[in-house]
């Protein structure tokens, strides 16, 4: 029998984290590997994708996907059309989360959700980073302007239609960044390509 002291100090310490660890935080944290086990039996605790677990008892994931990538990849960010569905700006469902890592990295040996990477270098990676809490969890994501750059950028593989429809949402739902949106095309070299679209919305 588990006892009922170690399993509330074990909740404790998930709720001190968000209600959400890794195996590996929550071992480093004192939590015993067979108390994890107890606590995914008796329901207290759910599994995310392999190795991240959850307080049953929280609110129900808003964005489950983002949420275990930024616990699982903690040096990536969310880019592309996963960041423009997160800031409104796109149409378009995403079946993969798109995450921006580090040129050089490893890629991440993800189960769940499945990962479309892209490998960014310099200030395109480290520029225009907003962190968001979703369900308690920090979450690094690209500003709606860095994200139409990048947009712009990766044009063909996401398609040209996708970055000038994000443009023009942004311009509908966003208070306008001029100045950001220029910016940001010239850290992704894409200025010249991306100035006939911004001169058509101003």
């Amino acid at each position: 029998m588990i006892n009922q002291d170690r399993f509330k100090k074990a909740q404790n310490i998930f709720r001190r984290h968000g209600g959400v660890l890794r195996m590996s935080e929550a071992l480093y944290a004192g939590i015993h590997r067979r108390m994890l086990y107890s606590m995914l039996e008796a329901g207290v605790i759910e599994q995310l994708s392999r190795g991240l677990y959850r307080l049953t008892d929280l609110p129900p994931l808003g964005n489950p996907d983002l949420v275990s990538v930024a616990r699982k990849v903690p040096s990536g960010v969310i880019c592309l059309i996963s960041a423009l569905a997160y800031h409104e700006i796109t149409t378009q469902v995403p079946h993969e989360v798109y995450v921006a890592l580090e040129r050089g990295t490893e890629a991440p040996r993800l189960n769940h959700p499945p990962l479309r990477v892209f490998w960014f270098s310099g200030e395109a990676f480290t520029v225009g980073i907003e962190k968001h809490k979703i369900d308690g969890v920090p979450v690094c994501i690209y500003s709606p302007e860095k994200t139409i750059a990048d947009c712009f950028k990766y044009r063909n593989k996401i398609g040209l239609d996708t970055a000038i429809e994000a443009l023009k949402l942004y311009r509908e739902k966003k208070r306008l960044k001029v100045d950001d949106l220029v910016k940001f095309a010239r850290v992704c070299r894409v200025e010249k390509v991306m100035r006939p679209y911004l001169e058509a919305l101003l």
